[in-house]
């Protein structure tokens, strides 16, 4: 792959609005901007599209969330917001215009190109586009099992909020002294049944409210320090930063979903430093704790957690097998499946 696969990047759109240019690279966001970033001073990049095996449509959907550039506005005093109907009625003008100008797409309907979003909003933003979503590669951050995410053709790619605010954990799991955590909104069935279940334990610090700034600094972040386990329940958006964060605090990461795709799901085992459980499990939380570390010692895991916390970080530059590789490596393998028309 680092010596043969070859990426082009449409040249189109105008930088200063929602194509070429990159998201900003912090926050809950940040994957989108990192590998727009990445790619683009990558050596996978070819400006000779015969020589490419897949073709990067780059139109950053999470950026039309924010307010439309005062010189796009009859108005230049005033900022315009901008509706989800004129999101995607940007993103056909821009694909179509793209189908016509050049020959690339029609040799597969779509099936070798792809897009990255890390939000809802891209799926939102691409539904006047019917083969953009049913063949193109999309690589999200929130690959529920809504209809729209194709396990076998999309990529589920980690939402990660850096900069992290505290250094690397997973050393020392047996000086963690809380059993299960997890504070967040009651935004899904699951959650409220995890709260109403579990909030009043005295072993598991569970809490349906975010934990205020107001508490103290960095109290949520410490709080995956001194937890065994993360809990990461299904939500509005599956894939929260919560999954990274427990990986990179060294909290053994619980994912409390049905039909979810895991990030890496193709290259990683996550059953190796993960606890996967159904929906329906929610009542026996501790019996699963306990199970676990009965089955795997705590070298085991602290050993792991060394292996694949480098595969959730974003750099630039990029470095060896960091996320950036990750999500390149899952698009060589997509590639493959590609079929020409004759």
């Amino acid at each position: 792959m680092l010596k043969r696969f070859k990426i082009f990047i449409y040249p189109d759109g105008d930088p200063n609005t929602y194509y070429q240019t990159p998201r900003k690279i912090t926050g809950k966001y940040a994957s989108e901007g990192y590998f727009f970033q990445n790619l683009r001073e990558s050596k996978f990049v070819t400006k000779n599209p015969n020589k490419a095996h897949l073709f990067f449509i780059p139109i950053s959907c999470h950026k039309m969330r924010g307010k439309v550039p005062y010189y796009l506005t009859s108005n230049w005093n005033k900022m315009q917001g901008i509706s989800y109907e004129k999101m995607a009625d940007i993103v056909q003008e821009y694909v179509e215009g793209l189908i016509v100008k050049y020959p690339y797409w029609n040799r597969t309907l779509g099936a070798d190109h792809f897009f990255v979003t890390c939000h809802d909003v891209g799926a939102r933003a691409t539904n006047k586009v019917a083969n953009l979503v049913k063949n193109s590669i999309r690589v999200v951050c929130s690959p529920s099992y809504n209809g729209d995410f194709i396990p076998h053709k999309d990529i589920a790619m980690p939402q990660v909020l850096q900069p992290f605010a505290l250094p690397r954990g997973g050393n020392d799991v047996r000086n963690r002294t809380i059993l299960g955590f997890w504070a967040g909104h009651r935004n899904s069935k699951i959650r409220v049944v995890l709260a109403k279940l579990w909030e009043e334990d005295d072993v598991l610090a569970i809490s349906n409210n975010r934990i205020s700034r107001a508490t103290g600094e960095l109290v949520y972040q410490k709080q995956f320090y001194r937890s065994k386990f993360c809990i990461c329940p299904g939500g509005s958006q599956v894939n929260s930063a919560r999954i990274v964060d427990s990986i990179h605090y060294g909290c053994v990461p619980v994912i409390l979903s049905d039909h979810y795709d895991l990030p890496f799901n193709d290259v990683l085992d996550w059953k190796r430093f993960a606890l996967l459980l159904r929906e329906r499990d929610v009542g026996d939380l501790k019996l699963f704790f306990f199970s676990f570390f009965l089955f795997s010692s705590r070298v085991l895991i602290a050993s792991l957690f060394r292996q694949v916390q480098d595969r959730f970080e974003w750099h630039t530059p990029p470095r060896p097998y960091d996320a950036f590789h990750m999500v390149v490596y899952e698009l060589w393998l997509r590639h493959f499946t590609v079929q020409y028309k004759k």
